[in-house]
Formats: structure tokens, C-alpha cells, sequence
């Protein structure tokens, strides 16, 4: 487990970030391996999934994945129409993963990438997924905001889009679930998931209809629990299973 500085042009400074290598990506005959971002909530940081998953080194040398946990600090992982010092789009969709590619031994193509998180970094995950489709072949979410419109005064969401009330449109345009039409079934492999006692909910019953509605392959679950750690702790497994079976599709 490494902790990095990672150099943003786009934002001018270096950003931390946390590396999970398994072995045999590692020394003389080491082999290209997928690589699975993850993405933490709003509030954390790059060391959140290592403290909620302490399994995760285990996790990377049973199936063979980096996993590549940026700093995104409160930004939604958008690049702001306000604020030049957060492109953390940009920073996590091509920055970063030229990066991991070029300093990790990795399979260095989409088939062999995969981004979830959970909560903001679940919105942050299929946003950043589905709008680089080249980039990533996967894109998942863990109780994530999928539409961020029912919460205009929460999470700091307006210092980088401004007031909802005055800035419709800029909403309507960051707000994952009006991103579905850039996808069609079979561009990106797709996992959603969500506690039932947790008040995002609704919003991910809503992309789930809306993806259905577009005929696009996906995996739903509800199970019980709400937007916590021990959920978050549980659900991680379930992603990593579902993108290692997309890694070993794409081989």
C-alpha cells in the first residue's frame, strides 16, 4: 500500500493518492493487471477505502487488482464551471490513470478499468464512467447521488455549481442521471447498488427505470442496511467480484 503525490496540470498542484499493488504486479515477472479506482464520499479522503476495506491488500493479490484510491476532496469529481482548482474530472479520467499506467504494470486499456465509490464518489464513478466510456470499461456506484437535483443545499455541491435555484440548467447538466443518454447497452458494464434503508434510494431507483427504459444491461441490488460503513464494507465485495468477471471477459 503506497501513498503518492500525484502532479495535476490541470489543477496546478499534487494530489494524494493511495495505491494498492497486488504481487504480481510487482518485481521481475510481474504481469499486467486490471485496475479498479475507487472513488470515497464526500468528507474523505485518498485513505477512506483503505480504513473501511483494511482487506484490500488481500483482496488485490487474490484477484490480481490495483486499486487506485484518489483524494477528491468535496468536488463531486466534476470539473467546476466555478472553480479552476477543481478539475477533478480531468484529473481522475486522464491525469491519474496516464499516471497508474505509466508508472504500474498495468493492462493499460478500458477492458482492464473499472471505477466505483460510494456515496459522492458512486455519483462521481458513473459520471466520470459513463462520459469517458474510452476510458473506463466499467463504472459502478455504492449508495451514491445519482441525481444531486432533490438535494440542492447539501454537501457543498453549490459552491461548484452555484445556487440550484439560479442555475438550473448547469444542475440539470452534473447530475449523473441526465448522462444516460451518452450510453447505449454493451458500451460500459454497469453495477449499482444501494441500502434500503438509505435516502439516495429513490435517486438510484430512478437510474436503475432509466436504464431499463433504455434497454442497457445492468446489475441492481437493494439490500438491507443504510448509508454506512458497515454497508459500504459489505458492498465492495460484490463490485470487485462483478468487474474481476468483466476483466476476465475482456482478456
Amino acid at each position: 500500500v503506497d501513498t503518492l503525490l500525484v502532479n495535476s496540470p490541470s489543477m496546478n498542484k499534487d494530489v494524494q493518492v493511495v495505491v494498492v499493488t497486488p504481487d504480481a504486479a510487482l518485481g521481475k515477472k510481474a504481469v499486467a493487471c486490471p485496475v479498479i479506482y475507487l472513488l470515497h464520499g464526500y468528507g474523505g479522503n485518498a485513505r477512506s477505502w483503505v480504513q473501511l476495506k483494511p482487506e484490500l491488500p488481500q483482496m488485490a493479490d487474490e484477484k490480481g487488482i490495483i486499486f487506485v484510491c484518489p483524494d477528491g476532496k468535496n468536488s463531486w469529481y466534476w470539473d467546476s464551471p466555478l472553480n479552476k482548482e477543481y478539475r477533478y474530472e480531468t484529473f481522475v479520467s486522464k491525469e491519474l490513470v496516464n499516471y497508474i499506467d505509466k508508472n504500474f504494470t498495468t493492462k493499460a486499456e478500458r477492458g482492464g478499468r473499472a471505477v466505483t465509490g460510494l456515496s459522492m464518489g458512486g455519483h462521481g464513478s458513473l459520471w466520470l464512467s459513463i462520459r469517458h466510456k474510452d476510458v473506463f470499461g466499467g463504472g459502478g456506484s455504492m449508495s451514491g447521488g445519482l441525481d444531486i437535483r432533490p438535494f440542492p443545499n447539501n454537501w457543498e455541491m453549490k459552491k461548484q455549481l452555484g445556487e440550484e435555484a439560479s442555475n438550473k440548467q448547469r444542475w440539470d447538466e452534473h447530475t449523473v442521471i441526465n448522462q444516460l443518454d451518452k450510453i447505449k447497452n454493451g458500451d460500459l458494464a454497469v453495477i449499482i447498488d444501494c441500502g434500503c434503508d438509505d435516502f439516495f434510494l429513490e435517486v438510484n431507483k430512478a437510474v436503475h427505470e432509466k436504464l431499463l427504459k433504455k434497454k442497457i444491461n445492468h446489475d441492481f441490488i437493494i439490500r438491507p442496511g443504510g448509508h454506512t460503513g458497515r454497508y459500504w464494507n459489505n458492498a465492495i465485495d460484490y463490485q470487485i467480484l462483478f468487474f474481476s468477471k468483466f476483466f476476465n471477459k475482456s482478456k
